[in-house]
């Protein structure tokens, strides 16, 4: 046994020395608006969160971002890639209310070339506009004029007046999907629409808030709703991880925690119709039997609602097409009970990344950095297949597939480096394949004191 131990080391040892982390080198860091709006809510600011599909997006040899405004005007950016000057157009519309859920996302749909706005949302009506034909590709003036009028429906779909988390994802087969909430947190449903021959029309409803909840302390919730880290497709499939959040508070161990437990996943391979576990058994069909809170087989991490775990962080396919997510919650060795999530998670929250094996098991490992925020971090992979994580406040840590993603390494911090950014931030993913990872950020600020909305730009160098 000695000699085992010995030759563990030893292997541990020489993969220590001949792996090394994938670094990032910054390339530049530009300003989309010296006088972004800046409040705080839901510990959050509405120009950045990680939950945006996408607020900064790239399309062919453009990229886009959408914000607001000082004055609360939304505004629309286009620069031509890499290093192009921003253009700006504002739409007609003024952010109805304070509130950082109400983000801008964008679209493309690759049929037409049409650039897609859902915006101002939150359990509420949702604002909706569209470009003519083929202005993401065309290069054509950046105006306003360009843009449809602004609607309550998705074009002539009405999707109804309670909505939330607007996200774009185009398909293996050059559809553009609309994924959305529909309901309320802790009652609501994940709907799924799809863009084709110029029209939206509904899939359906894949995942419900029906079922029976029962926490270790006894206490039940019989509704909720599913919060998703993604809608990632690899080649024919889409990806979801995530975690259901309950109505019935009493199945936490405060009232002031978070009532999110466990992770979920599943997959689709027909375009989000049919849905299956990690097992390929069969759980759901969209707009008829959505998958709810007692399918079997989906839980790939269990965890109680009394650790504080995040809702809506961030996920990956890699090469081989294997899911990875991140994930965030207070482990056990600080406390078994989370009695208020906006002071613990800050202080003892750390992230983990979970990832499924050929095998279809699922590993989860902490990593080592502590997150010292509310707020959420984003994953992404490199062509390797190296992983990059940027944390709150613009912190890189990152971990080579060479290691088995173990050797984490802060890699760039932005508070050592004085980015002076506000909690989380939002990657265009788009872009990632290209090797670059361009991350946008709001510096902070007190109050509601207009602050620079930024977007820093790095090589991945795996």
């Amino acid at each position: 046994m000695r000699l085992l131990k010995l030759a563990v080391a030893a292997v541990g040892l020489l993969v220590n020395v001949c792996v090394a982390a994938p670094s990032v080198s910054v390339v530049s860091n530009t300003v989309l608006d010296s006088k972004g709006i800046f409040f705080v809510s839901y510990d959050g600011v509405v120009n950045v969160n990680s939950f945006q599909l996408s607020g900064v997006l790239t399309y062919k040899n453009f990229q886009y971002a959408g914000w607001y405004t000082s004055t609360r005007t939304l505004v629309l950016g286009r620069r031509t890639l890499p290093s192009g000057a921003w253009s700006t157009l504002q739409l007609p519309h003024n952010l109805s209310t304070s509130d950082s859920h109400n983000v801008v996302s964008l679209g493309v749909s690759p049929a037409d070339g049409k650039i897609h706005v859902a915006f101002d949302c939150h359990s509420t009506q949702m604002f909706y506009s569209s470009s003519e034909a083929n202005l993401a590709t065309s290069g054509k003036s950046w105006v306003a004029s360009r843009f449809a009028g602004i609607t309550t429906t998705l074009g002539s779909l009405n999707i109804g007046t309670v909505v939330t988390y607007p996200q774009f994802v185009i398909t293996p087969t050059n559809l553009l999907q609309f994924v959305f909430r529909s309901g309320v947190s802790g009652n609501g449903a994940t709907q799924l629409a799809e863009y084709s021959a110029g029209a939206w029309k509904t899939v359906g409803s894949w995942a419900s808030a029906t079922g029976t909840y029962t926490a270790p302390s006894g206490a039940t919730s019989t509704l909720r709703n599913l919060y998703i880290h993604g809608f990632t497709y690899h080649g024919d499939r889409a990806h979801v991880t995530g975690t259901w959040r309950e109505q019935n508070g009493a199945v936490s161990c405060s009232s002031a925690g978070l009532t999110n437990h466990d992770t979920v996943y599943f997959y689709s391979d027909d375009l989000g119709r049919t849905w299956f576990n990690s097992a390929g058994t069969k759980i759901g069909t969209s707009g008829t039997t959505p998958i709810g809170v007692n399918t079997a087989g989906i839980i790939v991490d269990s965890l109680n609602a009394d650790h504080g775990l995040m809702n809506q962080e961030s996920q990956t396919v890699d090469s081989t097409g294997l899911i990875h997510a991140v994930i965030s919650y207070v482990p056990g060795r600080f406390t078994q009970c989370v009695t208020n999530y906006e002071t613990d998670r800050p202080a003892f929250a750390r992230p983990f990344h979970v990832y499924r094996n050929a095998n279809g098991t699922f590993t989860k490992v902490e990593i080592p950095f502590a997150i010292q925020s509310v707020g959420r971090s984003q994953i992404v992979m490199d062509a390797k297949d190296n992983v990059y994580v940027v944390l709150p406040f613009v912190k890189v840590v990152t971990a080579s597939k060479a290691s088995g993603w173990t050797d984490w390494t802060m890699m760039y911090d932005g508070t050592a480096t004085g980015l002076d950014a506000f909690g989380e931030v939002t990657l265009d993913r788009a872009r990632i394949p290209s090797g670059v990872m361009s991350v946008l950020y709001q510096q902070t600020s007190t109050g509601t004191t207009p602050s620079p909305l930024r977007l820093i730009d790095f090589t991945l160098n795996g």
